[in-house]
Order: structure tokens, then C-alpha cells, then sequence
């Protein structure tokens, strides 16, 4: 089963061994089979909020990965319709991870702040791929206290993202703009900024012409500044 470019850069960064996989991503269950695959976890839960979608997933899951009771407790999957908002994930102790997709960066935070709220006592991790707003996404994980296991940077049809791999118990601090993404791919990395770059200029402009608050316009500004401060890491040759 072929999976875009950004499914293989989140699939490639499971590497850990976990008793549950969360997939909320809105990719009609592709990554999600791509892990089941490869027995990624010992269970692989499907989650979405529109019934039709899940029911034609799950027949088509009992079609190509049929399980038997045994099967299910080893190395299984479960097809949940409901709200990502209002998951109930497995039991604290047991090492889960979720990832979130495919939605825009308000709707993420929302999300992930439901979730940590219903599970205070959980040890999580979490990867992201928000389509908008990721500035805005990280500084809301940092006041979430979560913390950086790793992140990636890809292209995928003209269009750039970001995928952050946080974890409740990770101290590795999370930066506005991004840290150890930068300095693998100069060229990949230098247009990203330039994009990202020309995009918040844009809504700078905009305020400016608007009546708009002096607090957006501070904060345009100040995430302006800090990527601008990334320009003399991310020349090419």
C-alpha cells in the first residue's frame, strides 16, 4: 500500500516499541495499515468522528488484516468513531503513542489539550503534523510541558511541514522555530524559510492596512524576527 511522503517521514519516526499506537491522522486509515504491517504496536487504534469513514475502514481492515481472538490481544486493531477530543486511551502504565495529522494548527491545540487534560496522569507521546499555524502549535506544547523527541522537515507537493515527535516526559525543550530539523538540508531548508518567511510578511503587510491590535501585531513581528534569525544557518552552497 503506497503512503504519501509525509505518512513514510511519520512512519519511518516510530522506531520505539509501544503497547498502543493512536492513529488520528485524516488519511482514511493509510498510515495506520502501514503500522499494522509492520506490527508497530501491539494494538493499532483507527480514529475518526465520521461514521461513514470508519465503517468502510473497518470492513476493509477485516478483509485484509482478519484477526483472530488470540491475534487480537498480540497484535491487533480497533476502529473507534469518535471525537480525537474525547479519546480514552489505555491504561496509564502501558506505553501509548498518539499522532495527530492532517488538521489544522487551532484544531491541534485544541486536541492535544483535551487529551492531556483527560489523562493527567499518563506518560504519552505524541507526534504532530499540523497543515497550518506550527509557530503557533509549538509555543502552545511548550505551555502543554511537553518536551521534543525529535522532529522532521518534508515537502509534499509544493507544500512544506513540519512533524514534531513530543513526549509528557521528554526535557529536551521545544523551540518556536524548530532546532534539530535545521542543518540536514540546506536547499530544502532555505526555501521552507523563505516560504514561511514571505508568508508572515504578507500578514504583517495586512495588519498594517488593517485596524488590527497592537498585540497581533507584536506577536507577527516577534515570529518574524525569529525566523529571520535562522537566515545565516539555512544558505546554501
Amino acid at each position: 500500500m503506497k503512503i504519501s511522503q509525509r505518512l513514510q517521514q511519520i512512519n519511518q519516526m516510530i522506531v520505539n516499541d509501544y503497547q498502543h499506537i493512536w492513529d488520528c491522522c485524516c488519511d482514511h486509515g493509510l498510515l495506520g495499515a502501514a503500522l499494522l504491517e509492520r506490527k508497530a504496536a501491539q494494538q493499532i487504534h483507527f480514529v475518526d468522528v465520521v461514521p461513514n469513514l470508519m465503517q468502510q475502514l473497518e470492513h476493509k481492515l477485516q478483509r485484509f488484516y482478519p484477526q483472530t481472538a488470540k491475534q487480537h490481544n498480540q497484535h491487533g486493531w480497533q476502529v473507534h468513531c469518535t471525537d480525537v477530543g474525547q479519546l480514552n486511551l489505555a491504561d496509564k502504565h502501558a506505553r501509548q503513542l498518539v499522532i495527530i495529522a492532517g488538521v489544522g494548527g487551532d484544531l491541534t491545540i485544541a486536541l492535544m489539550q483535551q487529551i492531556i487534560a483527560r489523562h493527567p496522569q499518563h506518560q504519552l507521546e505524541f507526534i504532530l503534523c499540523p497543515v497550518h499555524h506550527i509557530y503557533k502549535v509549538r509555543m502552545a506544547m511548550k505551555q502543554l510541558a511537553l518536551g521534543l523527541i525529535s522532529e522532521q522537515l518534508v515537502q509534499e507537493n509544493r507544500r512544506f511541514y513540519e512533524i514534531l515527535h513530543l513526549s509528557t516526559m521528554s526535557e529536551q525543550p521545544i523551540s518556536a522555530v524548530g532546532s534539530v530539523m535545521w542543518g540536514t538540508n540546506p536547499e530544502l531548508e532555505a526555501n521552507y524559510l523563505a516560504s514561511i518567511l514571505k508568508h508572515y510578511q504578507r500578514i504583517a503587510d495586512g495588519l498594517n492596512n488593517a485596524s488590527s491590535s497592537a498585540t497581533e501585531k507584536a506577536f507577527i513581528k516577534r515570529v518574524i524576527a525569529d525566523y529571520q534569525s535562522l537566515i545565516p544557518y539555512c544558505k546554501t552552497a
